[in-house]
């Protein structure tokens, strides 16, 4: 491992972090890759680690605003989100609602189960 850390230190590409990445995963326990995931974002300014972090976990970040209808562009926001972001935007926009908009959308997802 820290052969293959010294060739991607030296080559510095893109590619060789890739295969980095892919050895790691092969050669360390889960527990020695959480390990040195924590020792490296440890050693960022946090604004650095956090987006470090969100990239390697394909963080969508905040939807912006729609251009034109609004659903096109919440479904592709949607299809890059990480888990809990749906979750947290899901949430916020169900509370956001009015009362009669909230009873309409559980109606809503009601049928698409019964429909599944």
């Amino acid at each position: 491992m820290s052969r293959m850390l010294g060739y991607c230190l030296t080559l510095g590409t893109t590619d060789a972090w890739a295969a980095f990445s892919l050895v790691v995963s092969a050669r360390l326990s889960e527990a020695e890759r959480v390990a040195l995931a924590y020792a490296v974002l440890s050693s960022l300014e946090h604004d650095h680690a956090e987006a470090t972090a969100a990239t390697a976990l394909r963080s969508a970040g905040s939807p912006l605003p729609p251009f034109l209808g609004g659903l096109d562009d919440a479904r592709f926001w949607a299809s890059l989100a990480s888990r809990s972001e749906l979750k947290a935007y899901a949430l916020a926009s169900f509370e956001a609602m009015s009362l009669k908009d909230q009873a309409a959308f559980l109606r809503h997802i009601s049928e698409m189960e019964i429909a599944a």
